[in-house]
């Protein structure tokens, strides 16, 4: 039986889904997918801060791998598809979309626009892969093609302005 209160809170407490759930940010009343990506900040400045682009992507496959796994279990015990609370998502997503961004704030806040409006427009790339990918990997796999799209995108305006 699940608790009264919010719809999800009682899951904070299970790690996995405490992950999942963007440490609560997926909670949030209006807009939980822009508060999720908001909790990737202070993560992409730790691992942008102390690792070498190699290891950094190492991390974000992991991650990513991870996700997989968590965001599955959590939208079935949500009982929903793509449940917004699931913002482990956007996190990994943003964290691939700033590989290799200079931790400035500029390049950071390009490619947190970049990847929020291709992750709420879902242009193509990102809505062929939302409809032919289900379950954990459907969750992850379109917030990762949005993410390689503003890396590419990034990529491109750091060689145009640098």
């Amino acid at each position: 039986m699940k608790p009264e209160g919010r719809p999800g809170a009682y899951l904070l407490r299970d790690p996995g889904h405490l992950l999942a759930l963007g440490f609560g940010a997926g909670l949030m009343p209006r807009a939980p997918g822009t508060f999720g990506t908001l909790a990737a900040l202070p993560l992409y400045w730790v691992l942008a801060s102390t690792l070498a682009l190699p290891a950094y992507l190492g991390v974000v496959a992991v991650l990513a791998g991870l996700g997989v796994f968590l965001c599955g279990r959590t939208a079935r015990v949500l009982g929903a598809q793509d449940p917004g609370a699931v913002v482990w998502d956007e996190i990994v997503g943003l964290l691939l979309a700033l590989a290799g961004v200079p931790p400035d704030w500029p390049w950071v806040l390009a490619g947190l626009v970049l990847f929020r409006g291709l992750d709420i427009l879902k242009p193509w790339p990102v809505s062929w892969v939302e409809r032919r990918f289900h379950g954990g990997l459907g969750i992850m796999a379109d917030d990762l093609v949005a993410g390689a799209l503003v890396l590419a995108l990034t990529g491109l305006g750091r060689g145009l302005f640098q």
